[in-house]
């Protein structure tokens, strides 16, 4: 008996196709050298780039610090608390 293929569907998920983002959010506790540090340490910015996003969550209250899929942007928020930071992630508008 010759042996069917069986097709397998694919979901619809338009989210995959909308980038999700880290925000990191301004707080009275972290100092400014400690957020750059962090941006550095974690996901690898060069000194002038993490001291901009840190600059951005002092001044403008909250910088996006990372991007791409939503398991990706939930762990880099998981790991900001780890550090102390207040993260939250969304859906890139």
């Amino acid at each position: 008996m010759p042996q069917r293929r069986q097709q397998v569907g694919l979901l619809d998920r338009p989210e995959q196709d909308t980038p999700w983002v880290t925000l990191v959010w301004n707080d009275p506790v972290n100092l400014m050298s400690y957020v750059t540090w962090v941006f550095q340490t974690h996901f690898g910015y060069p000194r002038e780039r993490a001291e901009s996003l840190m600059m951005d969550v002092h001044t403008k209250g909250r910088a996006v610090v990372s991007t791409g899929s939503r398991e990706k942007v939930e762990a880099d928020t998981e790991a900001m608390h780890g550090y102390g930071l207040w993260a939250t992630f969304q859906k890139d508008a």
